[in-house]
């Protein structure tokens, strides 16, 4: 049974609208035949944003890095803002630059949703479709959680971060941060922390959607090589071997080039993710154990740390933890589904074809031979293995800076 082009439609719709309408809002959508004023108001925007963001969140927090080197708890409570600002940075410019190579995947996406497929095919696409979907909506209602909490509570005069006369001689704002002029004369302090609220939320919503958008591409393809694995297995079905085996072929090697062209893009934003997160799980362990050791030398009925903060450190590790995570999860089901179609091809009762259809049946098996990764600077693959790796050399540094505190 085919499904209509409007159920198609429909499906196609549903899969993308939520990462298209945060992804076009920040400027970095990219759209067919788009117009030069399109081009250039879109460009403007873009620019306009990362101004805003680079100069009054990620220079005044670097300035403010600068002036409390040496402090170790300053310097986590300021670089679980800074690191985080310079990788989304870093997303921002390249979703940006590369949207010329995101358009035929986008492309490619629209073209397998509205293509005529079985009922089987479309409900593996839906499955896909809606663990990404349900990961966008968990990704931005935590990093909502952390915008919320950084930037509503120091109006009412509770702070979330570690606080000192050095770092805040006066009125509280959502960053530490440190600016050449006085901030606390109104109305410098207003626009200055609105300017750094806007900053937060491009910086939040850039960091969240590039990942959710990766979330789609991969679980798109994934689904595609799950079709195609149930179409290897059911190639002596169909009267038109050769035919079919040949569209099999091809879509193959399309799926191959959709897989290298995602981890070009995706490659230097996971490397830079990697790093930035060893760096802050070293980090938040000796913050971790810093706290724990307070608590039982002070007392045993209080914190040596505020309710507010350890609430935001929690949330603020959860989420970098489970972006993480995320990367290398999405990019073991991919190996995962590359080896399934080559397993497929392997366990086909080829032995029983005519040697000229077991000889191209072989192009599928050459080509699913290698896997295929998703990588972080073309240097590590991003699988389970490597996170696990990753824990156990930042897990080493955390002794490191305990015994320093010592």
């Amino acid at each position: 049974m085919n499904i209509s082009k409007h159920t198609a439609y429909a499906d196609y719709e549903w899969a993308i609208k939520l990462n298209r309408t945060c992804l076009r809002m920040l400027g970095i959508w990219p759209k067919n035949n788009e117009s030069k004023w399109e081009k250039l108001r879109t460009n403007i925007r873009v620019i306009v944003m990362l101004n805003i963001g680079f100069w009054f969140c990620i220079i005044p927090s670097v300035h403010s890095l600068l002036k409390i080197w040496g402090n170790m708890m300053s310097m986590i409570d300021n670089l679980q803002y800074t690191l985080p600002f310079i990788m989304a940075t870093i997303k921002f410019f390249i979703m940006w630059q590369k949207k010329k190579d995101i358009l035929p995947l986008l492309n490619m996406i629209k073209c397998d949703w509205l293509k005529p497929k079985t009922m089987q095919e479309r409900d593996i696409m839906i499955k896909r479709a809606r663990l990404a979907c349900m990961l966008t909506i968990f990704g931005y209602f935590v990093m909502l959680i952390s915008v919320l909490l950084c930037t509503i509570l120091p109006i009412f005069g509770i702070s979330i971060r570690y606080l000192t006369n050095k770092t805040d001689p006066g009125r509280l704002v959502p960053i530490q941060t440190y600016y050449f002029y006085d901030r606390d004369k109104s109305p410098l302090y207003e626009i200055t922390y609105v300017l750094q609220t806007v900053g937060m939320s491009i910086f939040a919503t850039v960091y969240t959607g590039t990942d959710c958008f990766l979330s789609v591409l991969v679980f798109h393809v994934c689904g595609q090589l799950e079709n195609l694995k149930a179409r290897v297995i059911d190639l002596d079905k169909f009267n038109n071997f050769e035919s079919v085996l040949s569209h099999n072929i091809r879509d193959h090697i399309r799926l191959i080039r959709s897989i290298n062209i995602i981890d070009n893009i995706f490659a230097l934003m996971l490397l830079g993710a990697l790093f930035y997160f060893g760096i802050l799980f070293a980090f938040y362990g000796f913050l971790f154990g810093t706290v724990i050791t307070q608590h039982r030398n002070v007392s045993t009925t209080s914190l040596p740390i505020s309710v507010p903060r350890l609430i935001f450190i929690i949330t603020t590790f959860v989420n970098i933890f489970a972006h993480t995570c995320f990367y290398c999860i999405v990019g073991e089901m991919l190996v995962t589904q590359c080896k399934g179609v080559y397993e497929a091809t392997c366990q086909f009762k080829w032995y029983t074809l005519q040697p000229k259809k077991a000889r191209n049946l072989l192009i599928i098996m050459i080509c699913a031979n290698k896997p295929l990764y998703l990588t972080a600077g073309k240097l590590f693959p991003m699988t389970m293995a490597t996170l696990c790796n990753l824990l156990k050399t930042s897990g080493g540094y955390i002794s490191v800076l305990l015994a320093h505190r010592e």
